[in-house]
């Protein structure tokens, strides 16, 4: 432990002030957004690649096999906004079936991440627009305006991040992407489906441990970046699936009594009390159309892998009223 005369003297960024908030809390928390950092987003493609995490091939295979299905509803001169773009992997499986899209724009929180996987896309389509935006997409950020007048705005929101926020706070973020496309604009958005829990918590708990990795890495960030004490190997990985919420439920298990000190101040944990650290809420089709139908979408089409296990789904936004 540092004494009094080392302790550093932190800025009060977000990270600092959410991790504060979510560790004071009952029960405690901290916020999924920040597993992304370079490490993290490291780590989260890797997650991809393990053979129990079957929601990116999935996704694949449905952009491979419905990609045409897709573009043709989205039409020509469309701007695409990816939300969380991270590496783009499934990207080029939309763009390349599009006409003559005015623009792309990825989003993403981790900016070095968000620029390699940029520079990587105008390497393979030169001719279009790309226009990447740091920044974290739970919050208000500033489109670009592309050169091209796009016809339309469409949100591309692939993987499962929508299951990340409870369904009333998924409404709220729905409602305000309607707002950011207008009436007529479009969203394509990954949702994972409901299934059984095996094969859900097996998802989260890899054999290789790489998904454990990837929830300790927020310890590891309080430590590099907010100059936390913590001893990160005392805290264990769980994910779990709650049937009642119908979500993946992650957590950091402190593994014996101890404390975490951060921003002069001190947390104390008892033997097997958690930090939350993500949910995922899972959905079957009927349920997601209505929570969107509720935030000023109208549902145009729906497509899943031929095991069942996920879907990529198309709205419209509304005009407000309707």
């Amino acid at each position: 432990m540092r004494d009094d005369a080392e302790t550093v003297t932190l800025e009060m960024t977000p990270f600092l002030a959410d991790a504060l908030a979510g560790l004071s809390g009952e029960p405690r928390s901290l916020p999924s957004k920040y597993f992304y950092d370079r490490e993290g987003s490291v780590l989260f493609d890797r997650i991809c690649e393990t053979p129990e995490y079957y929601p990116t091939r999935c996704e694949i295979e449905i952009m491979r096999d419905y990609g045409p299905e897709m573009a043709e509803p989205i039409g020509p001169e469309a701007m695409i906004i990816e939300l969380g773009s991270g590496s783009s992997l499934k990207t080029p499986l939309l763009l390349e079936r599009l006409e003559r899209p005015a623009a792309y724009v990825p989003v993403d929180i981790a900016g070095e991440h968000l620029r390699m996987a940029a520079e990587s896309l105008a390497r393979r389509f030169p001719s279009l627009p790309i226009l990447p935006v740091n920044a974290d997409f739970t919050g208000e950020f500033p489109l670009p305006d592309p050169a091209v007048t796009p016809r339309r705005r469409v949100i591309y929101f692939p993987g499962s991040t929508i299951g990340n926020f409870p369904p009333p706070e998924a409404t709220t973020l729905l409602r305000r992407l309607a707002r950011m496309t207008g009436a007529g604009g479009g969203l394509l958005i990954g949702v994972d489906l409901k299934k059984d829990v095996r094969t859900l918590e097996a998802a989260y708990n890899d054999a290789a441990g790489v998904t454990r990795a990837f929830n300790l890495n927020l310890l590891e960030r309080l430590r590099r970046e907010l100059h936390a004490e913590v001893s990160v190997h005392r805290f264990e990985h769980r994910a779990v699936y709650n049937e009642s919420e119908g979500r993946i439920e992650m957590h950091l298990v402190s593994r014996a009594a101890q404390s975490i000190r951060l921003g002069g101040r001190e947390f104390t944990f008892r033997a097997g009390e958690t930090i939350h650290t993500e949910n995922s809420y899972k959905y079957d089709p009927a349920g997601f159309a209505a929570l969107a139908r509720e935030a000023g979408w109208r549902k145009e089409g729906f497509w899943t892998d031929t095991r069942g296990l996920f879907s990529v789904q198309l709205f419209t936004a509304q005009e407000p009223g309707a």
